[in-house]
């Protein structure tokens, strides 16, 4: 069953989270945190996303094409076992992300109005167990990010064609958290909390009637917490899940030609993007069929928020299914999965007060993903 629990644990942080709330592409879990003895993985995948719509009729309706451009993903962990009650880990991945894309010549509304952004994580862990079946968990991470952003479109009026580049940066915060297990049952429960982490841009902005102004702009990715459960309900069948809430509304982008009052700046109030904050749920069964295959089925749910969305962010909640098979073979195990999330309709807005667009919607991504890990 060990190998079933966290085959199933590290999948929960591979495939499923495909284009979740706000910029987020993986949950942050710590998974690796509670292997059995010393422990090495790499993951990697990729996620093809379909996103499209209409301008509304003020616009003329023409179609905005597919806006969402398909990633790739890649990640490494090792945990060590120092004795019976101490252990680390050090994890690295790519929990935060965007490239959105309007293809110019399509929409009038927004055509040419586009968003990339890159970040990769650094996580060194400690967790300590106690006698009594607890223990406590905790670390600091170091975040490095980039990102550009361009406006484009009927939609933004005299402020089409801005431009802004934030240049690669560093940030700093810490994790911590609890866990409790029962062994027996194969049953374990987990709370980790995850700091803000800010990082100050050197940005430069640029518009046709401005020209380029440098200055530096302070973004904190958002805090979160997640809440990861699974249990032994019949021999060789464990049920698990996990609860995850993140407060997208404290993730700004405010650099300063954007947000200035006039005539020092174009007044644009809450900045390049507003997000509500998002809880995600995701319950699923596991199954060990022999001793080399397991396999399990689960199910996600964000619900929806506010049907006006940013254009750089154009959906709005999203159900999934992900499928996952795990092989062992003495040391060393693969966890494979595939999954499949229908992302929310949502109405692209811009302006001051929030206008409507246009409607995304039909929406959909796949993802799939694949862990190889070893025990030492």
């Amino acid at each position: 069953m060990k190998y079933l629990i966290t085959g199933i644990g590290l999948l929960l942080g591979g495939t499923a989270p495909v284009l979740a709330g706000g910029i987020e592409r993986a949950p942050q879990s710590l998974a690796p945190l509670f292997e059995e003895g010393d422990y090495v993985e790499l993951s990697f995948g990729g996620v093809d996303p379909d996103v499209s719509g209409r301008d509304l009729a003020l616009f003329g309706g023409r179609g905005t094409g597919d806006v969402a451009q398909g990633y790739g993903f890649a990640g490494i962990a090792y945990k060590h076992q120092f004795n019976p009650n101490l252990s680390g880990a050090f994890i690295m991945e790519q929990p935060f992300g965007a490239d959105i894309r309007y293809p110019g010549g399509e929409s009038i509304a927004l055509g040419g109005t586009f968003v990339e952004v890159n970040s990769t994580t650094y996580t060194a862990l400690l967790r300590w167990k106690f006698e009594n079946n607890f223990s406590v968990h905790g670390g600091i991470r170091g975040s490095r990010a980039d990102g550009v952003v361009g406006l484009n479109g009927a939609a933004y009026g005299p402020l089409a064609g801005y431009q802004v580049d934030l240049d690669s940066a560093w940030g700093m915060g810490w994790v911590a958290g609890v866990a409790y297990e029962r062994p027996d049952i194969a049953a374990r429960v987990s709370l980790t909390y995850n700091s803000p982490i800010e990082h100050d841009f050197d940005t430069t902005e640029t518009h046709p009637l401005v020209g380029a102004v440098g200055s530096e702009t302070t973004v904190k990715t958002p805090r979160s917490w997640l809440l990861e459960g699974q249990t032994g309900i019949a021999p060789d069948t464990l049920l698990f899940g996990s609860i995850r809430w993140v407060n997208w509304s404290e993730f700004k982008v405010e650099p300063v030609l954007l947000v200035g009052a006039p005539p020092a700046g174009f007044g644009v109030e809450g900045g390049l993007v507003e997000l509500e904050d998002t809880t995600t749920y995701t319950i699923g069964v596991g199954r060990k069929f022999t001793e080399n295959w397991s396999g399990s089925v689960s199910v996600m749910y964000e619900p929806d928020g506010d049907d006006l969305v940013s254009p750089l962010a154009p959906t709005n909640g999203r159900k999934g299914v992900t499928l996952a098979a795990i092989y062992t073979q003495d040391s060393f195990k693969v966890t494979t999965g595939v999954s499949y999330v229908k992302l929310g309709d949502a109405y692209a807005e811009t302006g001051t007060p929030d206008e409507a667009r246009a409607r995304m919607s039909g929406n959909h991504a796949w993802g799939v993903g694949v862990r190889v890990g070893y025990h030492f």
